[in-house]
């Protein structure tokens, strides 16, 4: 019998990393359904417009990563009951920049399943790279972004409250959160703090995505 629920997505997505989580998270089954990145006529049908991720539930489509956690934390008992915190936002902002300008050239060249095919990863590289400039460029040297992302490391050792939750107990701030550091773990050269990678290993297993380590550029 197949899972009730299937997830439209790409493996190198933020948004599609919260939408992921929220599954393990619940302990909820569901079926993977990686998307070609340059397909535009499969989203179009199911949801009106090229995005991801895509919740599929009894044959009705449900875009917008967030939405997708609320409605699947809706079922049962939530697990994001807790509280969240400005200064997670704040630090959210501050390593965006530096993190998706090293991100986008390293997931460009990653072998992930969206790219399986040469239009597929043109067509990423030519639709990303000029929001942060050269992909090359940044490949041979991002030193300034990479050493302000280990400063900011070093300040998210402040606001971690325990392991397995940022704030002490599960919130949107750990989707948010997490969603970062896997972004981040795609970076060779970055510096995780005891604190900041006992986090993101725990997170990593109770919300059962795999984290980029092992393929980092």
């Amino acid at each position: 019998m197949s899972a009730p629920y299937s997830l439209y997505l790409y493996e190198h997505c933020p948004f599609c990393t919260k939408a992921r989580m929220i599954f393990g998270l619940k302990n909820i089954p569901y079926e993977q359904r990686i998307l070609l990145n340059d397909d535009v006529d499969g989203p179009v049908r199911m949801v009106g417009r090229k995005v991801v991720p895509i919740l599929e539930e009894d044959g009705t489509f449900m875009p917008e990563s967030m939405d997708i956690v609320t409605h699947i934390d809706g079922i049962g008992t939530p697990v994001l009951t807790g509280e969240t915190r400005s200064e997670i936002a704040d630090w959210l902002q501050k390593a965006a920049k530096p993190l998706y300008r090293l991100f986008l050239p390293r997931a460009a060249s990653a072998p992930l399943p969206e790219f399986a095919t040469t239009s597929a990863r043109a067509g990423f590289i030519q639709r990303k790279e000029p929001s942060v400039g050269s992909f090359s460029a940044l490949l041979v040297d991002g030193t300034p972004e990479l050493a302000e992302l280990n400063v900011l490391l070093k300040e998210l050792v402040g606001l971690i409250r325990a392991s397995d939750a940022v704030n002490g107990a599960l919130s949107t701030d750990d989707i948010h959160l997490f969603a970062h550091l896997h972004s981040l773990s795609l970076i060779r050269g970055v510096v995780y703090p005891p604190e900041v990678e006992a986090y993101r290993q725990t997170l990593s297993k109770r919300s059962r995505v795999e984290l980029f380590d092992d393929m980092a550029v």
